[in-house]
């Protein structure tokens, strides 16, 4: 999920809070947004691999390098926060009394 997609979801959610709404957003479930990063953050190492191998064999500019590698960094580092915060809850229930 990049930055973009996060604001977008942010926005919905308000403007349905902000009109009195009470029916919940037709969107992707859980499940098919985690899909959905990880599929972005496989695609954006892909590509970084890409301009790399590109970089070495002297055919790319090295800004398009470090702007695929960053972009790469970003989505990993957003797949690895997400996955914490996941065990994080999961841990949280399993400390629940029944």
């Amino acid at each position: 999920m990049n930055p973009l997609m996060a604001a977008r979801a942010y926005a919905a959610v308000q403007g349905g809070a902000a009109t009195g709404e009470t029916t919940p957003a037709a969107g992707p479930g859980f499940g098919e947004m985690l899909q959905n990063v990880m599929g972005d953050m496989t695609q954006t190492s892909k590509a970084a691999e890409t301009q790399m191998t590109s970089a070495i064999q002297g055919q790319a500019n090295m800004i398009d390098v470090v702007t695929a590698v960053s972009s790469a960094e970003a989505s990993l580092e957003t797949v690895m926060a997400v996955r914490d915060q996941v065990i994080a809850a999961y841990q949280e229930i399993m400390r629940m009394p029944i």
